[in-house]
């Protein structure tokens, strides 16, 4: 078997950044997701957000894209949570998603970022957090982005 390491920070924001994961409920989402990465082998090494949108850190399996990941997280976390009434406004998730490579001496710092995300968002907004993001990553932002 082939030995890779392929760390992801990725973000995913609900449709139009609506705030339509409850607090109180995020962690059965969480749950979820963590066992469709199970059930792709590949590893979760931390997973927070907000009422829009929810961080990432994760090594993706060899076996599948990072493209394949998110499609799976997204197209089964929102049929799950459309039929699931702890979920009555999710509408689902973003047309897009952010995903940046991570260097295994760099996934610390990220796990903190992620770990305080209810903290970080008291000050920041989605949009400008994900700006950052981008312009920390060299990655281009474009307006549409986020719908």
């Amino acid at each position: 078997m082939s030995k890779v390491s392929a760390i992801y920070h990725i973000v995913i924001c609900t449709y139009m950044r609506r705030m339509t994961i409850p607090e109180e409920h995020k962690r059965e989402l969480y749950g979820y997701i963590y066992g469709i990465l199970k059930n792709n082998r590949c590893i979760l090494y931390r997973m927070n957000g907000i009422g829009n949108h929810i961080h990432l850190l994760i090594n993706l399996h060899p076996s599948i894209s990072l493209s394949a990941i998110v499609q799976s997280i997204k197209q089964s976390s929102s049929r799950w949570m459309k039929n699931n009434p702890n979920f009555p406004l999710f509408e689902s998730w973003g047309k897009e998603y952010f995903a940046f490579s991570v260097g295994k001496d760099h996934s610390e710092k990220i796990i903190e970022y992620i770990k305080n995300q209810e903290k970080h968002h008291q000050t920041a907004e989605c949009e400008n957090e994900l700006k950052t993001l981008c312009y920390e990553e060299d990655v281009e932002w474009h307006d549409n982005a986020l719908t």
